[in-house]
Parts: structure tokens; sequence; C-alpha cells
């Protein structure tokens, strides 16, 4: 759209005031294709610079606007992402967000924003990842998608099938709330303590850990399976940290772990659940990622 001359106060408020109402979708939105709160942070900051620029008298509904914008700088980010996360070190996890002081990241329909559903997407291309996440996570109309994805409606649709189809072969259906609650409950016991064999106990026979560490010393660079293995690791984290604080939180909708040493986090444990104890463990120890977790509860009270 053409730009405009420099805004008076008045406009510059009226745009800041339309752009905050939207600014939790936009933001769930790009974190959701990009699976990282720093790069989900600069696509809305660079949506918020474009929208000062445009031609907002010719736009007709604003949010879908907006939401335009994001997905397809986000498609662009994530394109650029995948060529750097191949050289990145050991397992990539996605950045966690903290949900539990901003919930409207997850006010929608909390869809794909668990972290194991977050690394699932990871495995699609960047289109079909938007795609699925404006259907599946927001609700959009097909023809609404079409129009962002600059794709047709039957295109539209067959991708969001595909990508419904990959992830219903990965995924594994969620037992309730308060059984995952109680199991990560007793996790948390078992691993402040470097208990093995209660480690052992909830864990099912079939677990596997992720360990995102980017390379860091000691953290283990291949996928871990097994409950004795696991646990054993796990167990170790007593060790790897002597003085840390352990806590639930809630992070990306779910409660998870987190390890707190001198007033840093310096983990934190999501857990998938399934009828058989814990399945996944997906610990995130890279620390820009855990500063961008911390950032992530800081949003609210940072907004201007």
């Amino acid at each position: 759209m053409d730009q405009q001359s420099p805004l008076s106060d008045d406009a510059l408020n009226a745009a800041a005031d339309a752009f905050e109402r939207q600014r939790p979708r936009l933001f769930g939105i790009a974190y959701r294709v990009l699976g990282s709160v720093s790069e989900a942070e600069d696509v809305v900051q660079d949506v918020w610079v474009r929208w000062q620029g445009a031609d907002r008298s010719a736009v007709l509904d604003e949010g879908a606007f907006l939401a335009r914008i994001t997905t397809r700088l986000a498609i662009n980010v994530a394109r650029s992402a995948r060529v750097r996360r191949e050289a990145y070190v050991g397992p990539w996890l996605p950045e966690p967000v903290d949900t539990g002081v901003d919930p409207q990241v997850g006010a929608e329909r909390g869809e794909a924003l668990e972290l194991a559903v977050l690394l699932v997407l990871e495995r699609l291309n960047p289109v079909e990842r938007a795609a699925y996440v404006l259907r599946e996570a927001f609700d959009y109309a097909y023809d609404e998608i079409a129009g962002m994805l600059e794709l047709s409606q039957a295109n539209t649709r067959q991708i969001v099938s595909r990508a419904r189809k990959r992830l219903s072969a990965e995924r594994r259906e969620p037992v309730d709330t308060a059984q995952h609650r109680r199991l990560l409950d007793a996790f948390v016991a078992a691993a402040r303590e470097g208990d093995v064999a209660a480690l052992e106990s909830v864990l099912s026979a079939d677990v596997v850990a992720y360990a995102d560490g980017n390379g860091m010393r000691g953290v283990a660079r291949r996928e871990l399976v097994g409950p004795a293995r696991v646990a054993r690791v796990t167990a170790f984290a007593h060790k790897f940290f002597p003085g840390a604080e352990y806590g639930v939180v809630e992070a990306n909708g779910q409660p998870s772990l987190l390890l707190v040493e001198d007033g840093a986090a310096v983990a934190l444990v999501s857990a998938t659940v399934g009828p058989y104890g814990i399945d996944g463990l997906y610990w995130v120890l890279a620390p820009e990622k855990l500063r961008a977790y911390e950032r992530s509860a800081r949003r609210v009270t940072d907004r201007p």
C-alpha cells in the first residue's frame, strides 16, 4: 500500500490502539509458525512498522490485514530459520513461552501451542505450517487463509488436510489434565531427589527425551529412549544443577518443570503424557531460549 506522510499524534495513537488490540493474536500466529519467542517478537515489531506506514484508510478489516502481513513475514523468517537450524548442535526444540503470565497467547483454541506439537509442526514446510495454524488454532475460513497465502481455496484445503494427517500420525491422544499434573508432580518430586527408581515408575516403556543445549557441555546430543536411560539422565540433573530450585510453571499451555538457580532459569522441562505414563520429555537448556522464556513473562507489562 502507499506510504502515508508523517503521522500526527492523534493518528499515531489511533494506529497504536488498533495494533494493540490485535497484538496477542499476531504474536500467537508468528510464534506458532516459528516456534521462537524472539523471532515472533521481531515479526510483530516489523508488522507494527509496516502498519504505521500503511494507508489505513483503505483497510476494511484491520485484523485480517495485520494477520496477513504477520503470516507472510513469519513464513519468510521460517524459510531462513530452517537453514540456520540445520547447523544446530543436538536436538532443536521450540522456545517455550510463559502462558501463565500471558494466557492470551493460547487464548484461541490452544492448538499448535504445546512444545511437542510445535516440534512436529517444524517438520512441515512453512506454508503448510502457516495454513494449519491459521485454520486449527485461529479458525480462519479457508477463503481467508487462501488470500493470506496467495493460494486457491482447493489447494489450501489440501494443505491443511495433509498437515492434519501428519500431526495425527505423530501425536498421541492426551490424557486428562488432572492425570497430566499428577504424573508431572511425581516426576518433579523424583527429579528433585535424583530418585532413579521413582522416575522410572512414572515413565512409559517407550518414553523419549530430547535435550536442547545447542552444544552445551554435558547435554545429550541425541534423543534418549527407554525409561531406564531417561531416568538415569534425569536424575543426573540433581548433580548437574545442585543448587537449583524445582517448581511447576505453565509453559505453552501445559504445566512444566522449571529449574531456577541464583534467580535465573537453568532448565525448563515439558512432558507429554499417555495412558501408560510420561512418554515424552522436552528439556530446554540453551540459555538464549530460557532468556526468551523469561522475557515472554514480561511481555504483558512491557507493552507500550
